[in-house]
């Protein structure tokens, strides 16, 4: 990862934007639907540090290298954060290509080296995020109080939301219907978690782009993750950042029995077939077990 992506809030922040051109109108409409203040500031101004007070990040835009220098330094000097367009050496950081979802925000950056490639990704993924993400968003953002003081143990309370996400509440809230996804959520919320945990087996052995959508979504989801020691790299890279990881020798039955009774999704990264001795412990429990790909002998 060469660079870190990180979003920053946008209520309350102040946008400068200096300069003139389409340029400049492209970085203001990037704030159109935002929170955040927007000053235009062009000339002269733009070249004074106090132009850029308060200002949270600041774009400056202009065919004249000397004045981007210049303007760039000035909002540096007031605190802001950096962007010059198309000079790289000048920026704090590089403007991704945005999907704009209200309260779910999606970023493609490539570091400033094809903009285009990033716009290309953009529209490719923009189709598979519903329009109603935001609303799905913004009404787990207005129980998340109340979700964790009714679900103080994090597998229960990822269980739970994991449910809602996909449960009536999430798609009423897609469709617009943000009353009736407010009583849904606080009926299921009352209720507590429903589903129980999993143990899924995934193949490991690579190379990754074999494995199939199931599985590659089930690493995604994964609350733990358990990995032999040869398992390829590129598929654990699949798996979610967050994910506690288990050693091999302390994944027993037991304890995968344990992890999915409490609500976690468990997968088992193998190089080889499942044990049968471990499938007929978890069966024996009653713990649901989804066996993906097995890695085939090599």
């Amino acid at each position: 990862m060469d660079a870190f992506p990180a979003f920053i809030p946008l209520h309350g922040a102040t946008v400068v934007i200096a300069g003139s051109g389409e340029a400049a109108e492209a970085k203001a409409r990037l704030f159109e639907s935002s929170p955040a203040t927007v000053v235009r500031i062009e000339g002269p101004a733009a070249l004074i540090a106090g132009a850029y007070a308060g200002a949270t990040l600041a774009f400056i835009a202009t065919d004249d290298d000397i004045f981007a220098q210049a303007a760039a330094q000035a909002a540096r000097a007031a605190g802001a954060w950096v962007n010059v367009v198309d000079r790289l050496a000048l920026c704090d950081f590089t403007t991704p290509s945005v999907i704009d979802r209200g309260e779910v925000v999606a970023a493609i950056g490539t570091g400033g080296a094809s903009p285009m490639l990033a716009a290309m990704l953009r529209n490719d993924i923009e189709q598979r995020v519903p329009e109603g993400a935001g609303r799905v968003a913004a009404l787990f953002r207005k129980h998340q109080d109340e979700v964790r003081k009714a679900l103080p143990d994090l597998p229960a309370r990822r269980a739970f939301l994991r449910e809602a996400l996909a449960g009536p509440a999430a798609q009423a809230a897609q469709a617009g219907d943000m009353e009736a996804a407010t009583r849904l959520f606080l009926e299921g919320l009352a209720k507590g978690p429903m589903a129980q945990g999993k143990v899924q087996f995934v193949a490991g052995r690579g190379p990754a782009d074999l494995l199939t959508l199931r599985a590659s979504r089930a690493l995604a989801a994964a609350d733990v993750l358990v990995a032999d020691t040869d398992a390829d790299p590129d598929i654990l890279s699949l798996a979610r950042r967050d994910a506690e990881r288990l050693a091999p020798d302390a994944a027993t039955p037991d304890r995968l029995i344990a992890l999915a009774a409490s609500g976690l999704r468990v997968v088992r990264v193998i190089c080889g077939p499942p044990s049968d001795a471990d499938l007929q412990a978890l069966a024996a429990a009653g713990a649901a077990t989804e066996v993906l790909s097995a890695a085939p002998d090599r």
